[in-house]
This record gives structure tokens, C-alpha cells and sequence, in this order.
């Protein structure tokens, strides 16, 4: 056998191998940008900005419980597509910061709750088995996945973006689906135990949702829009109006997790990812000047260094 022939037959998988490539974006959050991105609505645009806020403690929690049972994979494929994981959440988390920032300029408490959000998943990490841990975030990596999955699917939500955070979104949405099934497959594999899996599901929904009604809340109330009842009435009907709500009519995919031979690939998105990978990274997608560009100051940083 050759030199390079044994290099092959030894070279590990990596996350773009396994179609979870982390992707650099760098997106701009000018501070001309529209307030009111999401269909001219102050309490839908908040209440996404209240999501937003979530994102660089959550998926900073996400990754730190599945980075610890790194080692113990010995699948080589499912190492890879925890390296998948562990890049794509960070560069979700690295753009979420950005916008983040951008909406503290607006005078929105994003910093503010994003830093509480740090001090309730660090009391856990302190306090919580590491198996608890990673079934929170296979927990939470389900609703991200049914609510991107929901998001690529419907171009009527997707309408009502302005465009740039349109881009942000549909990114966000298309690599939360590339990487749904890791979290699961690894707590699988280290624990399997479907009483926790279930069990932790129930308060993590609970949690969840007070602390996104809370946060919202004082959104709307630091935006002075908390008695907009007019708005906030159509906007609480568009998200959880019974059939026709964006949200709630989830609940039966939701539901799906609490059976006991649940797996996230029983919702087939795989069609889905391919249309949405040539849409945002094809030759004539709608970011792939943007992937190209961020890559290529990356390359260049690199050889800066280098020489």
C-alpha cells in the first residue's frame, strides 16, 4: 500500500463529509436596518429577537454537553458529524451575537437577557448530570428542528422577512436541520434511557416557554409597544391561532418525541436540504457570493499568520 493510498484509508470524516459543513457568514446589521423586520409587526419582530437573544448561551450550552462525551464516540462518522455540530452552532452563535448587538443599539435588553440566560445554563452545568444535560439539549434541539423544518417549508413565513434577515434565518434554519439528528444519536449512545428523554422534555418545555414569555414581554415593554393590544392580539393569533398558527400547529410534531421509537430522521427533510442548499450555496445562491467571500479572508488571515 502506498503512502498516500494508507493516508486515504486512514483519513477521518469531517462535518462537510457528512453534509453538516460548518459554513462562515459574516452578516451586516446596519444601523439603518428595518425595525419592524418581520412583517411590519412590532410584536412578531420582537418576539424573534426574543429567540435571538436565546441563541449564543443556548447553543454554547448545546455544544458543551455534547462536547463531552466526544471521546467516548467511536463511530468515526458520528465523530465527524459531532465536529459538524459543534462549528455549525458556533458560527450560529458568533451571527445571532451580531444581531444581537444590533438590537441592543434599538434599546431592546437583549445583552441583558442574554447574560441571564448564561447565569441559569451555567447553574445547570454546575448542578446537572452530564446525561441530563445532553437530554435538555436533544430536548431543545427538537423544537429548533420542527420550527426550522416549518420555516424552509413555508414560503409565506418566509415572505414576510425583510431581506436581510430573511438570509440570516433560512441559513440558520437549513443547518439546524443539517445536524438534527446528532444531539439524539449521541445521547443515544451514552444513555438511551427513554423516561429521561421524555421526562426531561416536560420541563424543559415549561422553562422554556416562561422564560420566552418573560423576555418577550420586557421587549415589548422597552420597545413601548406592551399595550399595542391590537398588534399583540394578531400576533398571538398568527403564532398560536389554533390549525393556522405558525406554532401551533406543530404541537403533533412535538408530540412525535414522546414516542418511544422516535428518532429525528422520521421526519424526512432530506429533499428539503437539497433544495435549500442550492437556493442558499447553489452557483446561483443567494449567499454564495457572501460563503465565498468570508472564506476567502479566512484563507488569506490564515497565510498572513502562516508567513
Amino acid at each position: 500500500m502506498t503512502t498516500s493510498t494508507a493516508s486515504a484509508a486512514t483519513r477521518q470524516p469531517t462535518g462537510a463529509s457528512v453534509n453538516i459543513p460548518p459554513r462562515r457568514l459574516d452578516f451586516e446589521f446596519p444601523e439603518t436596518m428595518k425595525r419592524y423586520y418581520y412583517d411590519d409587526s412590532p410584536f412578531l419582530s420582537s418576539f424573534l429577537t426574543t429567540l435571538s437573544a436565546l441563541f449564543p448561551e443556548g447553543e454554547s450550552f448545546f455544544v458543551e454537553s455534547v462536547r463531552a462525551y466526544r471521546d467516548q464516540i467511536t463511530d468515526p462518522v458520528l465523530r465527524a458529524q459531532v465536529s459538524g455540530f459543534i462549528g455549525q452552532e458556533a458560527m450560529h452563535s458568533k451571527e445571532h451575537a451580531a444581531f444581537n448587538e444590533a438590537a441592543t443599539r434599538m434599546g431592546y435588553p437583549v445583552t441583558q437577557q442574554d447574560k441571564e440566560l448564561g447565569y441559569l445554563l451555567r447553574f445547570g452545568q454546575k448542578f446537572l448530570p452530564k446525561a441530563v444535560q445532553i437530554s435538555i439539549t436533544t430536548a431543545l434541539e427538537h423544537y429548533t428542528a420542527i420550527i426550522a423544518e416549518m420555516l424552509l417549508r413555508d414560503p409565506d413565513v418566509q415572505q414576510k422577512f425583510s431581506p436581510e434577515m430573511r438570509q440570516l434565518w433560512m441559513w440558520h434554519a437549513l443547518e439546524e436541520n443539517e445536524h438534527k439528528t446528532v444531539a439524539y444519536d449521541v445521547y443515544e449512545q451514552v444513555s438511551g434511557s427513554y423516561l429521561l428523554r421524555a421526562g426531561t422534555m416536560i420541563p424543559v418545555t415549561a422553562i422554556f416557554f416562561a422564560v420566552v414569555a418573560i423576555n418577550h414581554t420586557r421587549m415589548l415593554a422597552a420597545d413601548g409597544k406592551l399595550t399595542n393590544f391590537k398588534d399583540n392580539w394578531n400576533g398571538l393569533k398568527y403564532c398560536w391561532g389554533g390549525k393556522k398558527g405558525v406554532f401551533s400547529r406543530l404541537l403533533p410534531q412535538y408530540l412525535d418525541y414522546f414516542r418511544p421509537g422516535f428518532h429525528p430522521k422520521d421526519h424526512d427533510t432530506d429533499a428539503l436540504l437539497h433544495e435549500w442548499r442550492e437556493k442558499l450555496f447553489g452557483a446561483d445562491g443567494t449567499l454564495s457570493a457572501q460563503l465565498k467571500k468570508t472564506s476567502g479572508k479566512k484563507k488569506a488571515t490564515k497565510t498572513a499568520v502562516a508567513a
